[in-house]
């Protein structure tokens, strides 16, 4: 068992004795030298303002101020006393704790008169880590590559944005019907654009092809649409508002629309990327190949920093203070838990506390803390990105001026902390870590990394 020296600040006393490599007790002597100056100027303070029924304001003896508010007084300086010397104490004897230090016999009864108070505390210690990334030598790092079919898909929705519309006078595939949908039952009044393609009952597709403009037309809810999930955002409703829908739909007619893909040309290909960027088709695809695969990286990134996490939490063994975790669970909350509860949630914390001591383990071997110029150079990117979506491109003195005041906020700049840390904690471990890379479709990822068809 050790025990450390005692460390003295001024007149206090910190001693610490450690129970095992986890857990450790400390305790605070504070004497009454330590706090009576302070408190005695608070009193006189209190004095000077007191309003008591009898005494002229500012002329309360001091022995009346001291029998109502002494205790109270002495109560806070202490408090305070112990926050500073326990944060120096930490701070000085480079302690790394998990959770906060826990009073031991927090109920117990001070005797403020006591020449002396021993405040004594538990402490919980961080593990040694030994963080090793050849235990992710069976993580996949999947990169998604676009297949034929999806660059086709998007090929026609980008025509079909850039088309034309061309009013019709009767229904055929593939038009664009827009009608006024209403169910009086269900409270539903909303204008919506289908096809034939979207509808499942036989009926309906007839009673549809036979429309015109400014039919009204009543049709049957149930089994109207092919697709749930098509009905909601025809709708736009959410699927409990769609299930609660009964009887008939009130369909009304406004326009039929054929929809004239744009043609590949130099006026579709400049309006899509920059000016004489891409000159023929196959440019267009490998272009759209390319925006594809940027869109579906971050999916590749997330499940790959998943993986990650979970085999260093599965293959980096070490020990953590449980017992004393689960007691200062019980009262760090904004609701005190009691035992079965801090034991359930200490249950479904420990794998993000494993983590993130391995993963501050690795920032620390590996040097990856953040400097301000990066974080500074991180969010000019991000709102430059953001401005660039609106058309918009800002001159360098605007974009540091925002920047600026994007820092001022703390949440904000803690936020964008953690985005930058995880950006180089990806990039390293692409880098650094024996990672297994498998090239696939999306469809095929999905269904490997996700077990979906």
């Amino acid at each position: 068992m050790y025990f450390c020296p005692l460390i003295y600040l001024e007149k206090m006393q910190v001693t610490r004795k450690d129970i095992d490599p986890l857990n450790a007790e400390m305790v605070i002597n504070i004497t009454r030298e330590d706090y009576r100056q302070k408190v005695d100027d608070v009193l006189k303070n209190y004095k000077k303002t007191a309003s008591i029924p009898g005494f002229r304001k500012g002329h309360v003896p001091m022995g009346i101020i001291k029998k109502q508010y002494e205790k109270a007084v002495i109560a806070d300086e202490v408090n305070k006393l112990l926050q500073q010397e326990m944060d120096r104490y930490i701070k000085e004897e480079k302690l790394d704790l998990l959770g906060g230090p826990l009073p031991k016999n927090e109920k117990a009864t001070l005797d403020w008169d006591s020449e002396t108070l021993d405040f004594e505390f538990e402490l919980g210690l961080a593990p040694k880590i030994v963080a090793d990334l050849k235990v992710l030598k069976k993580v996949i790092r999947y990169e998604i590559t676009p297949d034929d079919k999806m660059i086709e898909e998007q090929l026609t929705y980008l025509r079909k944005q850039y088309g034309k519309l061309v009013s019709q006078k009767k229904v055929e595939k593939g038009f664009e019907i827009s009608a006024q949908f209403q169910n009086e039952a269900g409270e539903l009044d909303v204008m919506g654009v289908f096809s034939l393609e979207d509808l499942k009952a036989k009926k309906a597709v007839d009673v549809i092809k036979a429309a015109k403009v400014g039919d009204l037309l009543t049709i049957a809810i149930k089994n109207f649409f092919k697709e749930e999930s098509k009905a909601v955002q025809i709708l736009r409703i959410d699927n409990d508002k769609f299930q609660s829908l009964s009887g008939d739909f009130s369909v009304e007619i406004k326009e039929i629309n054929e929809r004239v893909l744009a043609v590949l040309d130099k006026e579709l290909f400049d309006k899509l990327y920059a000016p004489d960027t891409v000159k023929n088709e196959k440019e267009l695809k490998e272009k759209i190949r390319e925006g594809l695969q940027a869109q579906l990286a971050p999916q590749a990134d997330q499940k790959l920093m998943n993986d990650i996490s979970a085999q260093l939490v599965a293959q980096t063994k070490f020990n953590l203070p449980e017992a004393f975790l689960k007691r200062w669970l019980q009262t760090s909350g904004k609701e005190p838990l009691d035992e079965k509860g801090a034991a359930e949630e200490f249950e479904n914390s420990e794998k993000g506390i494993r983590y993130q001591l391995i993963e501050g383990k690795i920032i620390e071997d590996n040097e990856l803390n953040l400097n301000f110029e990066e974080l500074k150079a991180f969010t000019a990117e991000m709102v430059r990105n953001q401005m660039a979506q609106y058309g918009q491109v800002p001159e360098d003195k605007q974009l540091d001026g925002i920047v600026s005041n994007v820092l001022t906020n703390q949440e904000e700049t803690k936020r964008l902390s953690d985005q930058l840390m995880q950006h180089k904690l990806l990039e390293f471990y692409k880098e650094k870590a024996p990672l297994k890379v498998k090239k696939l479709s999306y469809d095929a990822f999905v269904k490997e990394a996700y077990g979906k068809a």
